[in-house]
């Protein structure tokens, strides 16, 4: 891979007339192998720029389907990829943006089994994960392979990005020794994520990726850039290498990637530990229409934030949001029988939780949220 064809010299022009690319700088994004996590909200804008810009591989990480709500944001989607699998649409989207670039699919959820052979095959990894687990998975491998992990998150109106490279400053895990305490950060499900905010932080993402690459520039190592959307300002953090750092400091304690670090913020792991450790019985969208077509004394809580109760609802369904439930208790009567619900199911678990913890005996937790509701039940109410 020593020189560009005519098509490929039309095609970069704009960057090989740019002294800090220039030739020699296009062929080193041919000759460059960069795994992408995730290609979701963040995964959309940085694959789609990656690709546009020449990089010879480029690896996607990715299980999901595409959903209608993720069209929003996640803009490698269009509607008629509704119900495809992700990778295959993403796939699609980036061959046909630069035939150039070879495209190579992951159909698989990250874990410590099978990270590390996937990891050292790339020579940058960038993270686009919305999860806890995977966050602490991929810097795991990262710093166990070398390699440096361009990170970014999204929440609402504001995002962040950083280059951990551990072998020039920094891991996550020397910002995040560990991680918050599970419900304390809402998923974007939960809390919203304005749609160009993934395209903003994942296009800083992407030129972190090629300022490493052609060797130009102040990486990010060793800062977080914060973006405020509502304010329209940046803020730069310094991040020190934790010397203590279980991962990449001097004595660190690490020989493979942890299985279980970030656990307990995962949603949906968190949901399987709340199941097994509180045996928390659940019931489903077909069971409760049944007991309430049959008037069987059932209190159904809803414990959504107010706002996603213009949204959908189930009438007669008695609603406190999660976060004041521990406060509200005194408005709920312990002899009742209660069915919890949230939007999916997870907040409805840790209701459930602090129900019982506080002494409710009989309680249940909805089984899918409304969403299943709606799926399954009421077909004429919206889902989001």
């Amino acid at each position: 891979m020593t020189e560009l064809s005519n098509e490929e010299i039309q095609r970069y022009s704009r960057h090989l007339v740019m002294p800090d690319v220039s030739l020699a700088g296009q062929l080193q994004l041919k000759r460059a192998r960069v795994l992408c996590v995730g290609a979701g909200g963040l995964g959309s804008p940085l694959a789609l720029y990656l690709a546009a810009a020449g990089i010879g591989t480029l690896g996607l990480v990715e299980c999901d389907v595409v959903d209608l709500s993720n069209i929003q944001r996640q803009i490698l989607y269009g509607s008629a990829d509704v119900g495809r699998q992700k990778l295959a649409a993403a796939c699609e989207r980036l061959r046909q943006l630069n035939p150039h670039t070879e495209v190579v699919p992951h159909a698989l959820r990250l874990d410590a089994g099978n990270v590390m052979p996937i990891i050292e095959r790339y020579d940058i990894v960038v993270d686009g994960s919305d999860n806890f687990p995977t966050r602490y998975l991929v810097n795991d491998a990262a710093v166990l392979a070398g390699k440096p992990n361009v990170h970014a998150s999204v929440y609402r109106f504001e995002g962040q990005v950083s280059v951990f490279d551990a072998q020039r400053g920094p891991c996550y895990s020397c910002l995040f020794p560990e991680p918050p305490p599970a419900g304390l950060v809402p998923s974007c499900a939960q809390g919203g994520v304005l749609g160009m905010l993934p395209g903003i932080i994942g296009s800083l993402q992407a030129l972190e990726v090629v300022k490493l690459i052609l060797g130009v520039g102040e990486p990010l190592i060793g800062r977080l850039l914060a973006f405020d959307g509502l304010r329209g300002t940046l803020r730069e953090l310094r991040v020190d290498k934790d010397p203590h750092c279980a991962v990449c400091g001097a004595g660190a304690v690490i020989a493979a990637p942890r299985p279980d670090v970030g656990l307990q913020s995962g949603a949906c792991v968190a949901v399987r530990d709340a199941e097994a450790a509180d045996a928390i019985p659940v019931i489903t969208v077909e069971e409760l229409a049944a007991d309430l077509h049959g008037q069987k004394s059932v209190t159904l809580l809803d414990v959504r934030d107010p706002g996603e109760l213009a949204l959908a609802r189930i009438p007669g369904a008695t609603h406190i949001p999660l976060s004041e439930l521990a406060q509200r208790l005194g408005e709920l009567n312990p002899a009742n029988t209660y069915v919890v619900t949230c939007h999916r199911g997870a907040r409805s678990l840790r209701a459930c939780a602090v129900l019982r913890e506080a002494g409710f005996e009989q309680v249940k937790s909805l089984q899918g949220g409304i969403d299943a509701w709606a799926q399954r039940i009421d077909l004429l109410m919206a889902r989001y």
